[in-house]
């Protein structure tokens, strides 16, 4: 039994290492300044034989080969902003969530940036100078986020991109309720100049709301039937959040025939750096899933999601004119960790091929409409809104749920979320929020720890015997077994209780963690305002002036983080104040010195960049574990002197006499 325990003991440890190992061990996080090189990768959708336009700067056209007498003229190049038109200043309360800058090549979105990143917003968590959080980045030299791509003329086996062509664009519309609009043009011809194809893309942006329109119209304007079809740039440029993990992945999520949205519907690409490795620098992998309905692409990291939805054609339910969603994870500069800070995600979309009736006539032109997310992944935020609602953005946010089941962590986790915020509506501070929480829960489980000590206090004084019998019996185990359980419920004990505290708290302990870790509403919250001024980085007490490389390891300390050794300091008491079994050897008694020491060592030093919220939460529970301890172990030790003496506590029922204990059943007892 006594194997059994350290067993599981060892593998809730080991399965704890892992779920924060995966979490990247004392990795660090790029600099907020460095925005991340994206390498694109092209997408034919499997029309190899199509004739390749390659760019050419030197030419004022983007034109094909000789023989091909279709190109299109470059426009002047120009940046347009949307949006806020100053992110440091922007009060995302009466304007702007965001700041876009549209690229008139591929007229695409350039940049995003929140507003406000010294007030209400979000910022870099620059400790020296925080500035506004840039949510998509460039694209150094390759499409940028919702760039129009490859133009394929099916028939005519030829592909434009026009990812490289700058648009011709317009002064910036202001509409009387607030909202703001950005026009860009592109006109397909011949070398005649006879106008072919022209697509027309807008862009709109409304007061406070991280959700913005992107339309794409398409018309023929020749006189004869066009076969066309188009490849969208999606989402991309999603800087690094996690400062142990990059938790960047591109998804999409479908609808199942049964019209509901659950786990199974969504497809992953989860940032790997071992398949980056693999593959030179850049993977892709188609996110499709034929058999069910598909609602949405995204780029999304710890806590933030850039989400494209196109929207259906009208009288449908579903948009069927995206034919494949393909994720991408970059390494531009190929390095073999993966981690120099150029990494990140991307998606992209495939249109379905369509033919363009000849100009004037019916379904000579269509208009492809999406809606763009950039913002939090905030369940309270999705909740308000009914089209949030509907398509499932809650999906995008991540619980790591180790080796409990999703359907038990995910409700735990909301719910815990819920009563903090709920909490911090009166209090205003989390840090006091995870502190009483952690204060409330050892409160109801009390009982239970109380029944645990008291059965491993009698475990340990049991131990003598039990070794006895195990000599005894040493050649007939079932006898030997038969007899220590007898023994054990002779005495009133039971192996079980020692470790079922452990056991109930476990999926509790895993849904707070993953609370904690993995909610934005702790994203830049101080605690105390000279220590832990952001509970969602480490806790930095003191800052060195360079980074401590540890040899051999080769990990990189920043900082002197105080919490993980508090908390290695309280595990050391807890363990000290645990009932211990005598050893039958010396050999035990030195596997029990060497658990003692190596527990208080192992969750600090793995946690020792961790957030400090989770670090803080960890901590408190463990003096909180301590302190319950010392009480139980005092209650204890006094029950039994009292029972030494054969007398037992006085009552009202006693008159305030002290009488002699009356025998009563061993299962009654305690």
């Amino acid at each position: 039994m006594r194997i059994f325990l350290t067993l599981v003991l060892i593998g809730f440890v080991a399965l704890c290492g892992v779920l924060v190992v995966r979490t990247g061990l004392f990795e660090t996080a790029p600099p907020a300044a460095q925005p991340p090189c994206i390498l694109l990768q092209q997408t034919t959708g499997g029309e190899n034989n199509l004739v390749i336009v390659p760019p050419d700067s030197q030419n004022s056209s983007l034109q094909a080969l000789e023989a091909v007498t279709l190109g299109a003229d470059n426009a002047e190049a120009k940046t347009i902003i949307l949006g806020a038109q100053d992110p440091c200043t922007e009060d995302p309360e009466i304007g702007f969530k965001f700041q876009l800058q549209l690229d008139s090549k591929g007229a695409a979105i350039r940049k995003a940036t929140f507003t406000n990143g010294n007030g209400n917003g979000f910022d870099d968590r620059d400790y020296k100078n925080p500035q506004p959080l840039v949510i998509l980045s460039p694209v150094a030299g390759q499409p940028a986020s919702m760039a129009t791509k490859e133009l394929i003329f099916i028939e005519h086996k030829l592909q434009l991109r026009l990812n490289e062509l700058h648009w011709k664009s317009y002064e910036v519309d202001h509409s009387s309720d607030g909202s703001q609009t950005a026009r860009f043009e592109a006109t397909i011809k011949t070398s005649a100049g006879e106008p072919v194809i022209k697509m027309v893309k807008t862009y709109k942006v409304v007061p406070e709301s991280y959700l913005l329109d992107c339309d794409l119209t398409v018309e023929n304007l020749s006189g004869s039937m066009q076969n066309l079809r188009f490849n969208l740039s999606g989402p991309k440029g999603l800087g690094r959040e996690g400062f142990r993990t990059d938790m960047r992945k591109a998804m999409a999520c479908y609808r199942d025939s049964e019209g509901k949205i659950n786990s199974k519907a969504e497809q992953q690409l989860k940032f790997n750096a071992k398949t980056l490795r693999k593959t030179n620098g850049l993977y892709s992998k188609p996110l499709a899933k034929p058999e069910d309905n598909f609602l949405w692409a995204a780029a999304i990291n710890k806590y933030f999601a850039a989400i494209v939805v196109p929207s259906p054609d009208q009288g449908k339910e579903y948009c069927d004119w995206i034919t494949q969603e393909t994720g991408l994870l970059y390494n531009p500069d190929r390095d073999q960790r993966a981690d120099s800070g150029d990494e990140t995600v991307g998606v992209d979309l495939q249109i379905a091929p369509r033919e363009f009736s000849a100009a004037g006539q019916p379904e000579s032109s269509k208009t492809y409409n999406f809606k763009l997310y950039l913002g939090p992944k905030n369940k309270s935020l999705f909740d308000k809104n009914q089209m949030y609602r509907d398509l499932g953005f809650m999906y995008t946010i991540d619980f790591m749920g180790c080796c409990c089941p999703t359907a038990i962590i995910q409700p735990l986790a909301f719910g815990i979320l819920a009563f903090m915020k709920w909490m911090y509506g009166f209090i205003g501070n989390y840090g006091i929020v995870i502190i009483i929480l952690v204060f409330l829960f050892r409160i109801v489980i009390h009982p239970l720890t109380k029944k645990s000590q008291v059965s491993m206090r009698k475990m340990s004084k049991l131990g003598p015997k039990a070794e006895e019998i195990k000599k005894k019996y040493a050649n007939n185990k079932t006898e030997m077994n038969k007899h220590i359980m007898a023994l054990y419920r002779e005495q009133g004990a039971s192996p079980v209780m020692g470790f079922l505290p452990m056991m109930v708290q476990m999926p509790v302990w895993i849904a707070l963690w993953s609370a904690i870790y993995a909610s934005i509403d702790l994203r830049g919250e101080p605690f105390l305002p000279f220590w832990i001024t952001d509970l969602s980085v480490p806790d930095a007490f003191f800052r060195f002036p360079s980074p401590i490389v540890v040899p051999l390891l080769n990990w990189k300390i920043l900082s002197l983080n105080l919490l993980p050794i508090l908390m290695g300091v309280a595990m050391y008491l807890q363990q000290k104040m645990m009932p211990k079994q005598a050893a039958a050897n010396p050999q035990a008694a030195q596997q029990q010195k060497m658990m003692m020491i190596m527990m208080p060592l192992f969750l600090p030093l793995v946690l020792y960049n961790g957030p400090s919220g989770v670090n803080l939460y960890i901590m408190a529970s463990t003096f909180a574990g301590v302190i319950e301890q010392y009480f139980i172990r005092k209650h204890i030790s006094e029950k039994e002197q009292a029972e030494a003496q054969g007398l037992v506590a006085v009552t009202k029922k006693t008159g305030g006499k002290v009488k002699k204990k009356k025998p009563k059943p061993f299962y009654k007892q305690f």
